[in-house]
């Protein structure tokens, strides 16, 4: 059995489109600051396999605007919560030109507690944004746990909010003239920056 970490069914339900046996574990792990994604999501990794003694998973993801130099990037869970999307919209409409290009961005990070053959040192050479191994002095612990990093991408811009579906910032984020809200989730899922994820995640687990 896999646990997917997250208070989000929405995201289990994605997962279960690339992945057999997906639980979903409610587990608050203690969220690291970082201006990058993966060390986030390493971190919560290594934290949650301890505590549920099982293979996990756990996503970072954000919203990276151009021109405001990625923000709100890692924060945007904080941002989100604390403005709301429609505030950032309105930030991004102003003080940015047309297109307000922006792009989710997600990594995923996988912990079972065993080592991985593709990572023999800290960074798996072959593929750096793709997977790493351990990295004990970045996380503080002599005894960090590997874990393999996945991670994924889509681009589009920032429009006023259109859509009911999806969650978070998806009706203002719009790739190929719909927004994300506006999708089906099988339409979302083919395209998201957590679908993409999940499929290199797929792909990896059932080689190994």
């Amino acid at each position: 059995m896999l646990r997917y970490v997250t208070t989000n069914a929405g995201k289990v339900r994605e997962a279960r489109e690339y992945l057999d046996g997906v639980e979903q574990l409610d587990y608050d792990y203690t969220e690291i600051q970082s201006s990058e994604l993966g060390p986030i999501a390493a971190r919560g990794a290594r934290e949650a396999y301890r505590h549920a003694g099982e293979p996990v998973l756990v996503d970072d993801a954000g919203l990276f605007v151009e021109g405001f130099d990625g923000f709100p990037g890692p924060y945007s869970a904080f941002v989100e919560h604390t403005l709301g999307i429609d505030a950032v919209q309105r930030l991004v409409a102003r003080e940015l030109d047309a297109p307000r290009r922006a792009a989710f961005r997600c990594v995923l990070a996988y912990c079972d507690g065993d080592a991985f053959d593709a990572s023999p040192d800290p960074v798996d050479r072959d593929d750096r944004t793709a997977a790493a191994a351990a990295d004990s002095a970045a996380d503080g612990d002599e005894d960090a746990l590997p874990v393999k990093l996945f991670t994924g991408a889509v681009r589009g811009r920032i429009v006023e909010p259109r859509g009911d579906g999806g969650f978070g910032y998806d009706p203002i984020f719009e790739h190929d003239g719909a927004t994300l809200a506006e999708m089906s989730p099988t339409e979302k899922n083919a395209i998201s920056h957590r679908g993409r994820a999940l499929a290199k995640f797929a792909s990896w687990l059932d080689e190994r």
